[in-house]
C-alpha cells in the first residue's frame, strides 16, 4: 500500500510531513520537521507532532490548519519519515547495501557450531 506523503507549512509556522488524505482533508501521522545546525550546514530532524509529550508518530491534523502545501517532498525525507512512523528500515537497493535493517552482517557466523 502506497502512502501519499506530503510536506506542509501550518498556519503556526511549523513544517509538517504526513500522510495526506484528500477525501477527509486530514494529515495522518503528522511529524514536525526541524532544522538543526551542524558542522556541514543544517540537518533535518523528524519529531512526533506532539513531542515531547507524545513519543510516537500518530494522530491527525485537520487540513484547515494548512497554510502552504509544498509541491515536492524530497524522496530521502519521505523515506526517513516512513521509517520513523512505521519503525521499519526501508532499503533503496539490492543486497549490496546490507540486509535491510537486520543486525546480522556475516551469515557464516550463523552456520558455525
Amino acid at each position: 500500500m502506497g502512502y501519499n506523503v506530503k510536506l506542509f507549512k501550518l498556519v503556526n509556522g511549523e513544517m509538517v510531513i504526513g500522510k495526506w488524505d484528500a477525501d477527509k482533508n486530514i494529515i495522518s501521522d503528522p511529524a514536525v520537521l526541524q532544522t538543526v545546525p551542524a558542522e556541514q550546514g543544517v540537518q533535518m530532524m523528524i519529531l512526533p507532532f506532539g513531542y515531547p509529550f507524545d513519543n510516537e508518530i500518530e494522530g491527525e491534523l485537520d487540513g484547515k490548519h494548512i497554510m502552504y502545501e509544498y509541491k515536492n517532498c524530497p524522496e530521502d525525507v519521505s523515506t526517513k519519515y516512513l521509517e520513523a512512523s512505521s519503525k521499519l528500515t526501508l532499503t533503496s537497493g539490492g543486497l549490496g547495501g546490507g540486509m535491510g535493517g537486520g543486525n546480522v552482517s556475516d551469515i557464516s557466523s550463523l552456520l558455525k557450531k
